[in-house]
């Protein structure tokens, strides 16, 4: 779907993920990919969506820091899958079909955290969906590993690709790593904080 609107100020992304610039760049008529370098393994919070806060939080704040422009808007992200337990990226293939396999055929919650940082403000928030796998066989999990090499992904898969997932509620690109639809609304507003 094309977006018809377009922020006009350039916006540094603080992620080094191509899905979140090619969301963002739909936006976003000046983009530049500024990855920031914070130790996540630092953050701890009390629940799923604390924890993408805080990490987008520390992450756009990081950049922001680092760039000091205040003409430019930082934002920051972090995705996180919830069954019982957190799912971030898989450290290899054993790791990732572990995780696919804890999570075939039952619904389990994605959590986007994002930060915008921008004229000396900053605005904070988090998106929930769910998403469905359909059921795999142990061979279909593997041929998938194997095949979409999915070690840069939270839970280890990636919605866009149609492969392992049955159905899903609420922001596809909030699944993807960015919730545009609540993302624009912000844009929108912070727009106003310059005039």
């Amino acid at each position: 779907m094309a977006r018809t609107w377009k922020f006009s100020d350039r916006v540094v992304l603080a992620s080094a993920s191509p899905r979140r610039s090619e969301l963002l760049s739909e936006v976003a008529e000046d983009l530049v990919v500024h990855p920031s370098d914070i130790d996540e393994s630092l953050v701890k919070a009390g629940s799923p969506r604390a924890l993408v806060r805080a990490l987008s939080e520390r992450k756009a704040s990081a950049v922001a820091a680092v760039r000091g422009n205040a003409d430019e808007v930082v934002i920051g992200a972090d995705t996180v899958v919830y069954l019982d337990k957190l799912y971030g990226k898989p450290h290899n293939r054993a790791d990732a079909i572990g995780m696919l396999s804890e999570l075939n055929g039952r619904e389990h919650f994605v959590f986007t955290g994002v930060t915008v940082i921008a004229y000396g403000r900053k605005v904070t928030f988090s998106v929930r969906s769910a998403v469905t796998f359909r059921n795999m066989t142990a061979e279909e999990i593997e041929n998938y590993v194997d095949t979409h090499r999915p070690f840069d992904k939270a839970g280890g898969y990636a919605i866009q690709e149609g492969v392992v997932v049955q159905s899903y509620k609420g922001s596809l690109t909030n699944i993807i790593g960015l919730p545009m639809e609540k993302l624009t609304k912000v844009l929108k507003e912070v727009q106003k904080w310059r005039r």
